[in-house]
């Protein structure tokens, strides 16, 4: 039987509370991943802790957004990390993802989409005059041109992205609940993998309180 996927957000820069985080979330009914983002990544002793993890699977959630040479030399920068994915924001342009996607080697590359913590009213605050699902779509078919190896898009457009882009999807902005936090566009786990994602990206929801307690209720959610 196919195992769910999930990346564990590991947003803190507690190495000791990191390695409760990863000790706590081993399950023999999920493929457990960990995301590592800008606060871990650019912290004293986070780059070090990461280059040494084995056999786990990394995603550094760094987020590139410049032009092509600056994105290809982050990459090359980062390489002694042995990370397996690293997120690129796809309104870099076609030129900086393919550019960046030349070096990559054997890290996959994620195009990110419009943030979930962005709605049509902070588009428009930006000066975007299409809504999130247009604006998701045309960004997923710039992806599939760059041959990027995944995207990150909220679940609730996942299956719109599908539609051009044929790799795997990485869905943030999960909840168990109806509290949201700083996202807008949100979803359930469930709810996520039937819209076809391949991996989610779950955070608080997981590492606050109870992490095994925590990693039972979505095993326990996802077999309802």
């Amino acid at each position: 039987m196919r195992k769910n996927k999930v990346f564990i957000a590991c947003d803190t820069t507690n190495i000791n509370k990191i390695k409760k985080i990863i000790a706590e979330t081993q399950s023999s009914n999920l493929k457990v991943g960990y995301k590592f983002g800008l606060e871990f990544l650019n912290s004293k002793n986070g780059r070090t802790f990461v280059s040494k993890v084995k056999n786990k699977t990394i995603f550094a959630d760094l987020k590139l957004h410049d032009i092509p040479n600056t994105c290809a030399s982050a990459i090359k920068a980062i390489k002694d990390l042995k990370v397996d994915y690293l997120t690129m924001h796809i309104s870099s342009g076609l030129d900086a993802l393919k550019t960046a996607k030349k070096v990559s080697g054997k890290i996959k590359l994620i195009g990110v989409t419009v943030l979930t913590s962005l709605d049509n009213k902070a588009l428009k605050e930006i000066g975007f005059n299409k809504d999130v699902k247009k604006i998701v779509y045309h960004q997923a078919k710039l992806a599939s041109k760059a041959k990027l190896d995944a995207i990150v898009c909220s679940a609730q457009e996942v299956k719109i992205v599908k539609k051009v882009f044929k790799k795997e999807i990485i869905t943030p902005g999960i909840r168990f609940s109806s509290n949201i936090n700083d996202q807008k566009r949100t979803l359930t786990p469930k709810q996520a993998y039937r819209n076809g994602a391949d991996w989610l990206v779950i955070g608080r929801d997981i590492t606050k309180g109870n992490i095994k307690k925590n990693i039972q209720t979505l095993i326990d959610h996802l077999n309802q």
